[in-house]
């Protein structure tokens, strides 16, 4: 998990761990799971997605955080992209 404080937008980024790091592709998209955006404490999937609610911008990607983040109705099935059969959502408040 990393959290950002940018001014007003709280920026929290998080992944499963065994992805961070990876490159993957579906078609035209190559999505990076870069260290440099989603590295920060290691904290368990609860912690993280508690984070969520002080959030004003979050990027998700994983099995198991995007799977956690529909159960707790921060994200709708539908809203989810796959990049080669991992989910991955974002949000935004406004």
């Amino acid at each position: 998990m990393n959290l950002r404080k940018i001014g007003n937008t709280v920026l929290l980024a998080i992944c499963d761990a065994e992805i961070l790091g990876k490159t993957l592709r579906e078609g035209k998209i190559v999505f990076h799971v870069k260290e440099e955006f989603y590295k920060g404490a290691r904290v368990s999937i609860e912690e993280a997605i508690a984070v969520i609610e002080n959030s004003t911008i979050v990027n998700m990607i994983g099995k198991n955080v995007v799977q956690r983040a529909i159960e707790k109705g921060y994200v709708h099935p539908e809203a989810v992209l796959n990049v080669e059969g991992t989910p991955h959502a974002q949000i935004v408040k406004v």
